[in-house]
């Protein structure tokens, strides 16, 4: 016969308590030993948000914090779907500190209502995670990198059938009128398509991933690492702030349209990055050959654009080749090298730089490629050319110095063409796998909405999720995995 025991309330109690302990998700509890939401929200969003009232709040500031952050790691696609894991989970319930489940309007005016707050807790969680990046790879903390990109809005514009009836009527009408093949048919459907969405005027048709849409045009700035540092939304207020972009009716080609437009965002999108983080002061810009201009150049490695920081040492873009490099004194390559005078095929050979001038001012020297350092009968080693046809009659051979404050376009303070340019520049993939991480993992593409202050919440709110997942793997000691998130879930 089995014994029976009498339970009293204190052993229910206790049991249910072991029970929630131990039946608590590994990474919830993760998240509430290593992460003080106090120390990363200011007190201003407090403020803001338990003030505004003037009664007391049905839902706590961190439930709905707690909750989006949970809604991006996880992946979860919809608030709605949100809401369903917080109906069916205790344990997700009373971490984010529900005592009763939100509805759907409560979460989109959540964003709408308190963007700028979400704003300055993103802000205050780049200064917080920079000694972090710094301390897992300096060098790459100090690249700063650039690329735009587009949020899909809920318009008729972006139905697929929208383009293809109008393309259709286009050929239909080339095949009437008896165009020859070199009529486009596509180029002409691009102009016929309205600039921005008839919905909205702040939807622009952009051209990205090979395909036209109807988007809010963002741009996003990491560092080396692939972290996120600086997220801008390209929308009216960004206008109004920048005065000095200027919008113009667009071409025939999408892609010059593109390249148009990311050159004109560049400058104002640093200043207002360095101006929110003036303790961040990186070396090496890096971005893709839209921003190949005398001008953007000029900007970015001399002067004083930047008013908080220094500007950069070296910029790592490439050359634009519908416009080539030209030079009066010798002939150079589409990297900007000097060649040899008697055949312009053969690049002349880098040997380093210097600063010997009195002025300081940084020089790169060029030697003859047939060039090679030989010992001579008096011990010392001097430059000796093997060439049958020398140019010069130096026995060395001809040697260029090349002036980059002369040409920045040409010397942006790093050699093009070589392995050091091609080693650093790989590095910009980063930035695009950070959008695709953005779109895809924490799904700020495909939300069904046509409202810029919702879209603007969920890009910064996905830039908030990225850091923490940073600072938590920094306390628990796993770096490794700052950025796999799944991981840190696992």
């Amino acid at each position: 016969m089995i014994p029976r025991k009498q339970l009293s309330m204190e052993d229910i109690y206790s049991d249910c308590q072991n029970i929630f302990d131990n039946d608590k998700p590994k990474f919830l509890s993760l998240l509430e030993q290593h992460i003080d939401l106090d120390e990363i929200i200011p007190a201003s969003f407090h403020s803001h948000f338990y003030l505004g009232v003037g009664r007391t709040r049905k839902y706590p500031l961190y439930g709905f914090i707690w909750a989006l952050i949970i809604q991006k790691i996880f992946s979860i696609p919809t608030d709605q779907l949100l809401l369903v894991f917080l109906k069916y989970s205790k344990a997700l319930r009373t971490f984010c500190g529900f005592s009763k489940v939100p509805d759907a309007s409560k979460i989109t005016r959540f964003k709408q209502d308190f963007l700028l707050d979400l704003q300055s807790v993103f802000e205050r969680l780049v200064d917080i995670t920079e000694p972090i990046c710094q301390a897992i790879d300096s060098d790459k903390a100090d690249m700063t990198i650039f690329d735009s990109s587009g949020i899909e809005a809920w318009v008729k514009e972006n139905n697929p059938k929208y383009a293809d009836r109008i393309t259709r009527q286009v050929k239909a009408y080339a095949k009437a009128m008896k165009f020859d093949k070199s009529y486009d048919p596509h180029k002409v459907a691009y102009a016929l398509m309205p600039s921005c969405s008839e919905a909205n005027p702040q939807i622009k048709q952009l051209y990205i991933n090979g395909h036209f849409c109807y988007v809010y045009k963002f741009g996003i700035v990491t560092n080396g690492l692939g972290i996120i540092r600086h997220i801008a939304l390209y929308n009216k207020d960004f206008l109004d702030a920048h005065p000095q972009i200027t919008v113009e009716k667009k071409t025939d080609s999408p892609e010059e349209d593109k390249s148009i437009g990311d050159a004109r965002l560049l400058i104002p999108t640093l200043q207002d990055f360095f101006n929110a983080h003036p303790l961040i002061n990186p070396k090496i810009f890096i971005g893709d050959a839209a921003f190949d201009s005398i001008q953007i150049y000029k900007n970015l490695l001399t002067g004083n654009t930047f008013s908080t920081v220094s500007n950069f040492d070296k910029a790592f873009i490439p050359l634009n080749h519908r416009s080539k490099l030209k030079n009066a004194d010798y002939l150079i390559n589409e990297d900007g090298i000097p060649c040899c005078p008697n055949d312009s095929e053969t690049p002349m050979k880098p040997e380093g730089n210097t600063s010997h001038l009195r002025c300081g001012i940084t020089t790169f020297k060029f030697v003859c490629p047939k060039m090679k350092w030989t010992k001579c009968e008096d011990g010392k080693s001097r430059r000796v050319t093997s060439c049958e046809s020398p140019c010069t009659s130096s026995i060395g051979g001809r040697m260029v110095y090349t002036y980059p404050e002369k040409d920045l376009r040409a010397f942006p303070g790093a050699i093009r063409g070589t392995a050091y340019w091609s080693a650093t520049y790989k590095t910009r993939a980063v930035v695009e796998r950070s959008i695709n991480h953005f779109k895809d993992n924490l799904c700020v593409a495909g939300r069904k909405t046509q409202n810029e202050k919702t879209l603007h919440a969920d890009l910064l709110l996905a830039g908030i999720t990225q850091l923490l997942t940073i600072v938590l793997a920094d306390e628990i000691n796993q770096i490794e995995l700052f950025r796999r998130p799944k991981k840190l879930i696992a």
